[in-house]
């Protein structure tokens, strides 16, 4: 009884009893539709403005649309979604899809205004009766317009506002319905609903659900598909079809409700309702995989999911480009050449397995526009320790999704090879390398803040072998000689080595500053694949670096697209460019990967073994292509060393940059540039680069008894040995242990062996 007091009181519920039960759906019709003229008009009109019927805009956020991404050939490769969804157009929609739905959810819907004010004063007098809302009866527009409010709340108090059953929520819907009805015709209104109506199985829009339900697109449902998906709509919750039979029995007799409704208002015949009915649900239950774990390249897609996220263009913050790329409808086309890719994932399970703790790591790069082609891995992407699988991207550097790296150990030392030909040296320079070497001093090498980091407690150390002799820039870097590269540092300057590193790309891993120490040259620094891979890039494109690309194209939900172009710039002289290549051309020939052998076409490189055998690297080029592999044990390259370990199958004493990257190089190189036509190096300038200066080899003093026989590895005018290990690197591996200290704390002295 306190209750009908209390209702009695409300003048707006009171006028509305009013409306209803004295002119039932006359009155209201004539309240929402006609002006008020004369005695019964202005009893209308009064209860008109008690409940303030008037149209009122809707603001309507764009739909939450998914986000695909392509490779360069057009095909999709991942996608990213808050709700499964694709908008289409009317014309996409199968016309019984379209006829179904109308029959069951608003049947006269092509003949009322704004309300259909029959099923609305019946669903009225019921809520009113009951204090609340108890009954539908909302046209298709109302509900487009409860699910516009529910789509755009964003707090769970403005979700439950959106559905709360309550008759001043229903008014406000009446409201934004007229002002629906006279922005849009009909049929937009009947577009706009198909897209944004759920339809359970986490399918929003008739199009997505038509893929998850049936694997077909909207415009070719049937009969009995329109009528299950027509069915769907009331109440997905309950007639979810991937949540279990209850909720499928449900859901197929929902279906069958349609089919007799369509067939009492005529839309079908009785036999084709009868016929219908006889089947059986034909849910195919087609899902729909959405991130990078799901995706097919994995590290790449990382990528490329970052570079949007770090991007200021796509949002303030993280948080609105993480929302622009699950609800945007971006399309984006990147740069991933799947034949290349192949190529790199083929030749990694070549020769590391999934199951290895040591992962492989491979990124390819194109010289002079910094496209990716590939980023593959040994390691599946996914996170499962029990699967051994990778939960970041070990292909790249922390900025995309990757951990801090691996010490790039002697693919390092073409920096200082770099800045040393730019300073003037010549192919025949060069000066005696110990078997081990210590700093003069503590001022011998110095920072870029001009301060003191040369370490004379430490010694440098190229094998246990021995080693020593007269090296040139060539033979020096050939041989991988570690005592010769520390000497070149020091004569061209830490800070001018630095400097040529950051000049072709070169950073950490990780983000930090790079560590600026004596030992540079020898890699103590931990990068990524996609770095070193676009460093040598340079060599290849004659001096020119360009940022790492992913991205050439991004289409926004209206067909907006903008292009994406390399952004490239001079950073060394060609003929320094040109000279680095012309030697490094010879480790193949002459040095660490002699073993190896080159891949048939002109190819340039260099093997990096770092930290005691704490990971392995080779990088390499031709003028078309450059690469990068590393290998190495994320766990922790210090307890987990690449010594006396079985890797692919095989066992490995030592791990070498030869061992496995180098010939995961050559394997994934020759397969991608298959039909690619060789390109050849540009001839170096010999008369700027050729002979020396006057850091010449002394003549050779003729040993007329050669007492420690040819092959001595002290004799530095012996022929056959460089000494640095066996002639001219020949065992594919080079020098063991050698030494370098990072200068950023770590246990104990670091091991750098030299190739």
């Amino acid at each position: 009884m306190q209750a009908q007091r209390k209702d009695r009181s409300n003048p707006v519920l009171n006028v509305l009893r009013l409306v209803i039960a004295g002119a039932a759906a006359g009155v209201l019709a004539a309240a929402v539709a006609l002006p008020a003229v004369g005695g019964a008009g202005m009893s209308t009109r009064s209860a008109v403005e008690a409940l303030d019927l008037k149209p009122e805009n809707l603001d309507e956020p764009p739909l939450s649309e998914r986000t695909e991404i392509f490779d360069a050939d057009g095909k999709k490769i991942a996608q990213f979604y808050f709700e499964n969804r694709q908008s289409v157009t009317l014309d996409k929609v199968a016309p019984i899809m379209q006829t179904a739905l109308i029959a069951i959810e608003d049947f006269r819907f092509y003949q009322h205004g704004p309300i259909d004010v029959e099923g609305t004063v019946r669903a009225l007098l019921k809520n009113v009766s009951s204090g609340g809302v108890m009954q539908g009866g909302s046209s298709i527009t109302q509900q487009y317009v409860k699910q516009v409010l529910v789509n755009k709340a964003e707090t769970p108090e403005e979700q439950a506002a959106a559905i709360a059953p309550t008759v001043s929520r229903k008014l406000s819907e009446l409201r934004y319905a007229m002002a629906i009805e006279e922005k849009y015709s009909k049929n937009e209104i009947l577009e706009k609903y198909l897209n944004i109506a759920y339809f359970g199985a986490g399918a929003h829009g008739v199009q997505a659900a038509a893929r998850r339900f049936f694997d077909k697109s909207a415009s070719e449902l049937n009969l009995v598909e329109a009528a299950t998906l027509a069915g769907a709509v009331q109440n997905p919750a309950r007639t979810d079809p991937n949540v279990g039979p209850e909720s499928r029995q449900r859901l197929l007799e929902r279906r069958n409700i349609v089919l007799d409704r369509m067939a009492e208002l005529k839309k079908i015949t009785a036999e084709e309702a009868a016929a219908a009915k006889e089947k059986k649900l034909g849910f195919k239950d087609v899902k729909v995989p959405g991130g990078c774990e799901a995706s097919k390249y994995p590290y790449f897609c990382l990528y490329v999911q970052y570079e949007i996220l770090n991007n200021e263009d796509f949002g303030k913050n993280q948080d609105e480009r993480r929302k622009l790329l699950q609800r945007g409808g971006l399309r984006i086309k990147t740069t991933i050449d799947p034949k290349m890719q192949e190529a790199a994932e083929k030749a990694i399970k070549k020769y590391v397995s999934t199951k290895d703790k040591p992962v492989a790591s491979q990124a390819m790069v194109v010289p002079g526009t910094g496209e990716i082609k590939a980023m593959a891995s040994s390691r599946k992407f996914g996170g499962s320790k029990k699967k051994n699988e990778m939960s970041y991207n070990i292909v790249a550097d922390a900025a995309h999704g990757g951990g801090r790296g691996f010490q790039q150990g002697s693919t390092a030392k073409v920096y200082t090879l770099a800045a040393a030909l730019e300073e003037g040296l010549k192919y025949g320079d060069g000066f005696p390398a110990p078997a081990g070497y210590k700093a003069s001093g503590y001022s011998s090498f110095k920072n870029c803040k001009n301060q003191n980091v040369g370490d004379p407690s430490h010694t440098v150390r190229n094998s246990s072998e021995g080693g020593g002799g007269f090296k040139t820039l060539e033979s020096g870097t050939w041989g991988s000689v570690n005592t010769f590269f520390i000497k070149l540092q020091e004569k061209v300057g830490l800070c001018d080595t630095v400097k040529m590193a950051k000049k072709l790309g070169v950073k950490r891993a990780d983000g930090q500053k790079l560590s600026e120490v004596e030992t540079f040259t020898l890699g103590v620094n931990e990068v990524d694949p996609v770095t070193i891979a676009s460093s040598y890039a340079v060599f290849a494109s004659r001096g020119q670096y360009c940022k790492p690309l992913a991205i050439t194209e991004i289409k926004d939900r209206f067909g907006k697209a903008k292009q994406y172009k390399p952004k490239c710039s001079q950073v060394l002289e060609e003929e320094v460019a040109d000279a680095v290549s012309g030697i490094l051309s010879g480790v193949f020939t002459k040095g660490t990967m002699t073993e190896v052998g080159g891949i048939g076409r002109d190819a340039a490189g260099k093997t990096g073994t770092t930290d005691n055998y704490m990971s392995a690297w080779f990088a390499g080029y031709t003028p078309n292509m450059s690469s990068a592999v590393s290998l190495g044990d994320p766990r922790g390259t210090s307890a987990h060393k690449l010594i006396g370990i079985t890797i692919g199958g095989r066992y490995y004493p030592y791990v070498y940059g030869a061992s496995i990257s180098g010939r995961i190089w050559k394997d994934s190189m020759i397969q991608a540039l298959k039909g690619v036509e060789p390109v050849e190096f540009h001839p170096v300038d010999t008369s700027r680069f050729g002979g020396c200066t006057d850091n010449c080899a002394p003549k050779p003093k003729k040993d007329k008894k050669d007492e420690d026989g040819p092959d001595d590895p002290f004799d530095i005018f012996d022929p056959g040995n460089n000494g640095d290990g066996p002639p001219d690197g020949r065992d594919g591996r080079g020098d063991g242990p050698g030494g370098g200290r990072d200068g950023r704390g770590d246990a104990g002295p670091i091991i750098t062996p030299d190739d």
